[in-house]
């Protein structure tokens, strides 16, 4: 159980960095502050992937908007947490 507790929390605590990314892009706050820093590093191994694969698609080369975090939300609540929650029952 504490494992999948974990697990979850991890989850959810990346959904929100995630999150936090998308705001902060929108926002002029200087990319050298620290904790910026800190929220990059951590999303970008998350979202560098699915942005690869969306760019190399025929949909998303070109495309002046950035999807990544929004499918990493949809693959986070729609496939990693059901796959959590089935097979980390203890």
């Amino acid at each position: 159980m504490l494992i999948h507790n974990s697990l979850i929390t991890l989850l959810d605590i990346i959904f929100y960095l995630i999150l936090a990314r998308v705001i902060i892009s929108w926002l002029p706050i200087d990319r050298y502050n620290p904790i910026i820093q800190f929220i990059y590093s951590i999303t970008e191994p998350i979202l560098a992937p699915i942005r690869s694969i969306v760019n190399r698609s025929s949909i998303g080369g070109g495309m002046m908007f950035d999807f990544s975090p929004i499918i990493a939300w949809l693959l986070i609540e729609y496939l990693v947490k059901p796959l959590v929650h089935t097979f980390i029952r203890f």
